[in-house]
Order: C-alpha cells, then sequence, then structure tokens
C-alpha cells in the first residue's frame, strides 16, 4: 500500500551517530588524523583558559574540528557551519557532539579566536599533524619548495584613502558615495585602507590589476607534496623572499645537502646568497628577462635541479585548494594576525584531505 506523507515524532530517540557513519567514510580516516595532532595540542590549549574560573567552556577540539568542517565542505561563515550542524549527522559526529546537543552560537567562534591567535594553534595543529610517526615517514627532510599568493582583502577601493584625509567624502555622499579614481595616482605610501589596515595594494604582475591583499606563503616537501609550513604577511616586493628564508630557517645548517625550489621571482643576488648561507641549495628559476640571473651552470648542470623546477609547481595545487575549497581567495577576516590563523589552518585541512591516501599508498 501507499505510504502517507505525513511526519511522525517520536518521545525518545534511539540514534547511534558512529553506525550511522559508513565505515569507509573519508571523514573517518581525517578524524583520526586530527584527532591525533589535537591530543598532542592538549597543553597548548589548556594554557589558553583559565582553571577552575567561571563557567565550562565549548571544548576547543570541537570548535577546531567545526573550523575543519568548514574548509572541506566550503561554508562560507559560521552562521551557515552552526545551521549545519543543526541537522547534519555526519557533522556532529565529526566535531563531536551527541544527537541530543544543541549547537552553539555561531559568536562562539569570534569570542575564541582571540585564544586562537595567541595560543598560535593553526601553527601548532599543523606541527602535530606532520610530527605523527606516519606521517612523519611521508615526508622529505632534504628538498623543498616555495611559493606565494594572492589573499584577496576584506576591503573595497573606495576604502583606500589618503593618509592625510584629503580624500574624505562630502558629508551628503552617505556610506557608498559614487567615487572616480581615473587619474589618480594612489600608493600604500601616501593612501590605507579605512576597513584593513594592514591590506595593501599590490599587483601580482606587469599588466594585472592592483588590489587590495595579503600574501600567503607555503613550504612543501617535494616527496608527497605537503604543506610543512605556512604563514601570511603584508604584501609588497620583499614578502616572498623574507617569508621563504623564515620557513627555511628550522632547516637550516644541517650536515647533508638541502635543496629549495622556487620560482623566478626568487632569483635575486641576496636571496640566493642567504641560502646558500644557510646550507641550502637554491633551485631557483632562472629569471633572464633583460638581466644577469643568480643562478649559473654550477647549479643548472645537476639532474636534481630539473627535478626540483618539475616537483616545485606542485604546491599551486594546494594553493589552489585553499583558495577555491577553504573559500580563501577573498578572506572573511581583518588584519594580519586573523588572516593568517585562517590561511594556516586551511594548509592544514589541505594536509588532511591528502593524506588518508597517501597512508593507504605506504602501506
Amino acid at each position: 500500500m501507499r505510504g502517507r506523507d505525513e511526519r511522525t515524532g517520536e518521545l525518545f530517540s534511539y540514534v547511534d551517530l558512529e553506525a550511522r557513519v559508513r565505515a569507509d567514510h573519508a571523514l573517518r580516516a581525517i578524524r583520526e588524523i586530527a584527532n591525533q595532532a589535537l591530543v598532542l595540542l592538549q597543553p597548548a590549549l589548556a594554557a589558553l583558559y583559565a582553571r577552575r574560573m567561571g563557567r565550562p567552556s565549548i571544548a576547543p577540539e570541537k570548535l577546531l574540528r567545526a573550523m575543519l568542517l568548514q574548509a572541506f565542505y566550503s561554508i562560507r561563515s559560521e552562521r551557515q557551519l552552526m545551521e549545519r550542524l543543526e541537522y547534519d549527522l555526519l557533522f556532529r559526529w565529526f566535531v563531536g557532539l551527541g544527537i541530543d546537543d544543541a549547537a552553539w552560537d555561531h559568536s562562539t567562534f569570534s569570542k575564541n579566536r582571540d585564544r586562537l591567535l595567541d595560543g598560535d594553534i593553526a601553527a601548532q595543529f599543523l606541527a602535530a599533524m606532520l610530527a605523527q610517526p606516519r606521517v612523519k615517514k611521508l615526508l622529505s627532510t632534504d628538498h623543498f619548495s616555495v611559493d606565494g599568493t594572492l589573499i584577496e582583502a576584506w576591503a573595497s577601493m573606495k576604502s583606500f584613502k589618503p593618509k592625510d584625509g584629503a580624500g574624505d567624502p562630502p558629508a551628503d555622499g552617505g556610506r557608498n558615495a559614487e567615487a572616480n579614481f581615473r587619474g589618480e595616482k594612489r600608493s600604500n605610501d601616501t593612501h590605507a585602507s579605512t576597513s584593513d589596515p594592514d591590506a595593501r595594494l599590490y599587483r601580482k604582475g606587469a599588466g594585472k590589476e592592483a588590489k587590495l591583499c595579503f600574501l600567503g606563503h607555503a613550504l612543501m616537501e617535494n616527496r608527497s607534496g605537503l604543506v610543512v609550513g605556512a604563514c601570511l604577511t603584508r604584501a609588497d616586493g620583499y614578502a616572498e623572499r623574507l617569508a621563504a628564508l623564515a620557513l627555511m630557517e628550522p632547516y637550516a645548517d644541517r650536515p647533508r645537502a638541502i635543496t629549495l625550489g622556487a620560482d623566478k621571482a626568487y632569483d635575486t643576488q641576496d636571496f640566493v646568497r642567504e641560502l646558500r648561507t644557510m646550507k641550502v641549495t637554491p633551485h631557483v628559476a632562472q629569471n633572464a628577462n633583460g638581466r644577469r640571473s643568480a643562478i649559473d651552470g654550477r647549479t643548472t648542470r645537476h639532474a636534481g635541479y630539473a627535478v626540483s623546477q618539475r616537483i616545485r609547481k606542485r604546491i599551486e595545487e594546494a594553493f589552489g585548494w585553499i583558495k577555491t575549497v577553504a573559500g580563501l581567495a577573498k578572506t572573511r577576516f581583518r588584519g594580519v594576525e586573523r588572516v593568517e590563523l585562517a590561511f594556516t589552518f586551511a594548509a592544514a585541512a589541505y594536509n588532511l584531505v591528502r593524506l588518508p591516501k597517501l597512508l593507504a599508498e605506504s602501506r
């Protein structure tokens, strides 16, 4: 007989979330790796909260798992994330909420973000994930690649105004007054964004439009293509090279040979000299655009140079995932610290997506 289209409710519910998630679901392996990293973060997380004072907070581990889901499923805001957490059993299982537990308010993320910033939790989570023995076996400790990408700021060009206040709109113009920038010279020396003072006007190359943005930097190991270091800086012409040196600092002065692949934007005398001082071989692409390259035949004649040049392009896969899936093509945050937290955490989420398959292949 035909079933009736009516809603029925039960007084009691016996739903086992563990049984509702199939055994081969991709999030099972991801959750296991993430939980092991969170166990290593217990001392750092405990230090962020006062002992025996006030009401118990929402567990930071649950907040971090929810932030991972936001990156995995391209959820645009914390409001939408909490709405999804209300009805999605898979989300509740991954975060660690019971079927009858209430989802918390979206403002909880804003209130706890400062704690995560103070503890540098995003970078520690990335490091804890890579420190697991089975993950560590996948990583190369000798060969790396580095690159940077633009992260558009949450600020419009209309907010980019003269620092001396000369560009203030008329009193009757409203919040979104008409503006004509044609013929006006604008630079970071004379102008600043009123929405996000940390954002800088920058363009990636000749012929490209200038945008208010930040620069995200990533260090990739060449064996598995995993991100082993990430940071974010204000956008300027020196930021990429300075960030690359900072990311390579933990691997400097080692007795064995270490290589660093990079594109031609890193082909400068100062950068190459600094790498060699750190005992890192610069496998940098030659920039032969009307000037002498800092990389000569002493480096390019080796077969490893060509290998580094081929593999270094895989770092664009990480940037593509971070900007499209994780939603950081244009950030939702303001201030370099908050944008860096989101960028580093998105890099960790990218590794988590790739790790289950890499671990299965290594068995």
